[in-house]
Formats: structure tokens, sequence, C-alpha cells
């Protein structure tokens, strides 16, 4: 008698989750029976309703699609558990999960998160990893509960973050790196041969959503930092600055000197300065050489473009 398929509800919203959806569903053992994401919104220039890349994925192979604003009333709740899950599979959904939710599913929830738990637990995992200069970072499938990321873990995989790292690159590759992790963990948890285990009680830090005001250059702060800051908010929502009363958008640059107690002056000028023709510009402490810039409804130039096209010349001054 050939195995029963296991039968899942996926909850995800955005490209991050398409690679684990394609993965579950191309395998052989694995049934999506319905897909829950975020209702579709207004954009682009004529405000139309668009889909989220998950919806449209199921859309495309014609499985059930639920937008509910929220999972917290009673008629959500049934027609959920109706769906009879062995399991719920959740890759940045972007709602909070209530307890008769998490308890419908035969085996639970699982959860891919974009970090090495419990670092960054929250909203912008893969921003923050990268902001805060760590060397590494990677994606965990944990069985998920009623806290923020704080259900016990199945499985990780690490992956270092080189110095051109952005936030956008990490993304692309931590989606990738999750999609077998998760199908593993589900036929590890199915078969009983794996066991969640808890997360460590230290280490624990918070990757809060991103305020906007962040995204605003500070030139007074180290190169180092800056380096940092611009790839983490690479490509969205985009380090700036400002130029003649231009907002600039910086989206790669380079830490160009490692001196991190040399004056701003004796680096060659106030912060902000532009200090030579290869678009280095003076920090708090060391330089930053701009690689890669964006002006308004322009389209992303590297930085040789943006001296022929911008008349940027060495004195000149970002704010």
């Amino acid at each position: 008698m050939p195995k029963r398929k296991l039968r899942l509800v996926f909850m995800g919203t955005p490209d991050f989750a398409l690679p684990t959806f394609a993965a579950l569903c191309q395998a052989p053992d694995m049934d999506i029976a319905a897909v829950y994401t975020q209702p579709p919104r207004q954009a682009g220039r004529g405000r139309k309703l668009r889909p989220t890349a998950v919806h449209q994925a199921a859309l495309d192979r014609d499985i059930p699609v639920h937008t509910p604003a929220s999972l917290k009333t009673a008629e959500v709740e049934a027609e959920f558990t109706a769906h009879r899950a062995d399991a719920a599979v959740v890759v940045a959904y972007g709602l909070i999960l209530p307890a008769a939710i998490l308890a419908a599913p035969r085996l639970g929830c699982f959860n891919l998160h974009g970090s090495l738990l419990p670092r960054w637990r929250g909203a912008a995992p893969i921003q923050r990893a990268v902001m805060a200069g760590d060397s590494v970072t990677g994606v965990c499938v944990m069985a998920m509960d009623q806290g923020l990321d704080t259900g016990p873990e199945l499985l990780r995989a690490e992956r270092p973050i080189g110095p051109r790292d952005t936030a956008g690159s990490l993304h692309d590759d931590l989606a990738q790196l999750g999609a077998p992790l998760m199908v593993q963990a589900l036929r590890g948890v199915a078969a009983g041969e794996l066991q969640p285990r808890a997360q460590p009680a230290v280490g624990i830090t918070h990757a809060a959503k991103i305020d906007k005001a962040e995204a605003r250059i500070d030139w007074t702060a180290s190169a180092n930092d800056l380096d940092c800051l611009i790839r983490g908010l690479s490509p969205f929502p985009g380090a700036w600055c400002q130029w003649r009363g231009e907002r600039i958008k910086i989206l790669l640059a380079e830490a160009v000197s490692k001196a991190v107690a040399a004056s701003a002056a004796a680096d060659g000028g106030p912060p902000g300065t532009i200090q030579n023709d290869g678009l280095s510009v003076a920090c708090g402490a060391g330089a930053l050489r701009l690689l890669r810039l964006q002006r308004p409804g322009k389209g992303v130039m590297e930085a040789a473009d943006c001296l022929r096209g911008m008349d940027l010349s060495p004195g000149d001054r970002f704010e």
C-alpha cells in the first residue's frame, strides 16, 4: 500500500517564501492542500490590486488560496482546521498565528527563519545581521510556539557574510538555502527521527523592523559602520544622503581606511566631503568609497557613471 503524502498548509507572502513553496510542491511525498498569504495590495501607477508573490505562485499551480486579514476569528480558525493538515509551513507570512491555529495541524507549525536563532529574532533578521557587521548568518527551521521566533529548533544551515554581501544578496541565497532544509525537517518530524531542541537562553537579539529614519546616512559615523549600514539597507529601502538638495541613495560602498580614531580633518575634510576622483568620502573615522548610487527616478548607477553625470568633484560635500 503506498505511503500517504504529508498534507500541508503553506503560509507565506513575499519572494523569500517561493523557493520553499516550490520545493514542497515538487516533493513526491508532500501535498499542499491550501495556501494562506497576505491580501492583495494596491501597486503600480494604476494602483491596481496585485496578489502577493506566493498568491500568484499558488494560482499558477491551481492551489486554493486564502487571504484573511486576521487569523483570530472563529470563522477563519474553523476554515483552517477543516484542511486537516499534518503540518503548516510558515515562511515570511506576516501574521501572528494564534494558539488555535498553532494547535490545528497534527504535527504542528514549522517556520523557516532567516537567521541563526536565537540571534535576530523578529521582523528584519537579514538586514540586521549585515548592519551589525556579523560575519556569518543562516536559516533555521523551528517548531512554532506563541512567542516571537522562540520555538525549538529542528535544523539550521549557515552562510558566511562576505565584504560585498548586501541584504539583497543574502536574502536570495538564504531563501534557496532554506528550501531543502524545510523538506528535510518535515520528513524527519513525520518519521519520528527528528526532535526539536530548545533555543539557547543566551545570545538573544531582536531584529526590529527597519525604521525610515535609520536609512539617513550620518557621515560622522565610521566608514566601517556606514559600510555595514549601506549594505544592510541595499537594495531596499536604501541608505541615502543629500547632494545639492537631491536625495541620493548609496547602495554599495567600501571602507578604504581602517583607521578608527583618525579625525575627519586629517582624512581630507569634514565628514561627507568627497576626497578624490575615486569618489571616496570622508567619514567620522576613515573614508568610504562609493561604488553604486541611485538618483531619484533613475536606475542604479556604478560610481564611474555617476562621476560623468553628476559633476561630482573633490571638495564637494554630501549631507
